[in-house]
Order: structure tokens, then sequence, then C-alpha cells
């Protein structure tokens, strides 16, 4: 039985291949950047660490969850000054009437553009002390209700992508036991890697399955799309 291979393929196929699987890589490094430029620097050292990890599912329960995006996500919007006096204030009971005097001045100046009900934006209101009082509370990191939000999408869209990919991949020349695990990798790693999520939430050690499941779906993306790309234009059909 002969299986079909890249280089049966015509070259309307190759180049609409080509053109999905650059997309998708593209994609994927675009929401790798994204996830470091929001979690990293969340437990005040450069870089993507597991306590990053931890801080966004967990929390820091030794802090607020104003704090910790004041250290961590937020803290390009905020000078070192002014984030010691708000730290400061939080540390202290985060008192109504030194809000009033001190926070609030700080908050207009270099929050409220985005952090006000006029903005439109589905984040935490800073514009009075009602507030900025339910983030001034312990940080137990992302609710349950933001978790399930984000879970759907993520293994709907990040579903598809895998099977496109994958899909493609399947006309690719390998060993049948390395092609299977490639193409079985992702699907296995973004499950664990959503469930672990709320693991962590319930317990910081899962921070590791968080980091190590995405590090092996972003690699098993990478190296089905990178062997397409070259088997696409480069794989040579086989002597008659």
């Amino acid at each position: 039985m002969k299986f079909r291979r890249f280089h049966d393929c015509s070259l309307d196929e190759r180049l609409l291949y080509t053109c999905f699987l650059l997309l998708m890589g593209i994609g994927y490094l675009m929401a790798v950047t994204y996830i470091f430029m929001n979690d990293a620097g969340r437990d005040g050292k450069p870089g993507l660490s597991v306590e990053d990890i931890t801080y966004n599912y967990y929390g820091n329960r030794s802090g607020t969850r104003l704090e910790t995006a004041i250290r961590g996500p937020m803290a390009g919007f905020i000078d070192t000054e002014s984030r010691h006096e708000i730290v400061a204030w939080l540390k202290s009971g985060a008192a109504e009437n030194d809000y009033e005097t001190t926070i609030r001045p700080i908050l207009t100046q270099r929050c409220i553009g985005c952090h006000s009900p006029a903005s439109g934006m589905k984040i935490p209101d800073l514009t009075n002390y009602a507030g900025v009082s339910k983030v001034a509370n312990v940080d137990t990191g992302q609710s349950l209700f933001t978790l399930v939000k984000l879970s759907h999408i993520h293994l709907f869209g990040i579903g598809l992508i895998l099977f496109g990919v994958g899909y493609i991949f399947c006309l690719a020349v390998l060993p049948a036991w390395l092609k299977t695990t490639l193409i079985l990798t992702p699907f296995v790693a973004v499950f664990v890697d959503i469930a672990a999520w709320f693991l962590t939430k319930w317990d910081p050690l899962y921070a590791w399955t968080v980091m190590i499941a995405g590090a092996m779906m972003g690699l098993a993306l990478a190296v089905q799309i990178l062997v397409s790309l070259y088997q696409i234009w480069f794989l040579k059909p086989p002597p008659a």
C-alpha cells in the first residue's frame, strides 16, 4: 500500500500547507511572548520562573493582588518610588484616609487611564477606595471562573491548531513510532497543562507540571512544523 507524502502534493497544496504552518508557528511564538510579558517578574526577579507560574494560579498568599500586579505585569507602568509607597500602604493596613492623601494621586496619574469603567475593559476599577480595597486583599491567584473561561478557549483553539498541524505532519516521512509520538504528545501535554492550572490553585507544587507540559507541547509542535516545512520543499521522491 502506497502512502501519500509531501512529494506527491501539487504546488498549490504545498503553498497552502506552508502558509498555514508559518502562521501557526508565528502565532505560537506570539503566544509565548505574551505569556512571558504577562507572567514574568511576578516574583520580583527577571525572567519566567516556576514562582511566577505559582503566583499566577495559586497567588502570593503573603501579599495582595495589587502588590503582585505592580511588582509583576504592571511594573512597567509605575515608577519605583510610587510602587514602594503603595506597598507600604498595603502592608500598613490600607487605611482609607491614607488612600485619599497618598495613594489616590498615584493611581490617578498611573492607572486610571485603563482601570476605570470608562475604558470599557473588564479589569479592576481603581477610581475609588471601594474598588481598590477589592484588590488590596490577599492574592489567591486566578479565580475558578477565570480558569474555566480560559481553559475552554484554549482547549477549543489549541485543539484545532494541533489538528491542522498534525494533519499536515501525517504526510512526513519518519519512522512510524516517532511520527505517532510527535502527533500525540502535544494533545496529551495541553490537557495535562490545563488540568495543572486547577491543581496549582490547590497546591503550588503543580506549577512544575504547568511548565513541563507547556514546554513539551511547544517542542513537539515546533518539530512538527519544522519537519513539515523542510519536507514540503526539499523531500525528494524515492527512485522508481
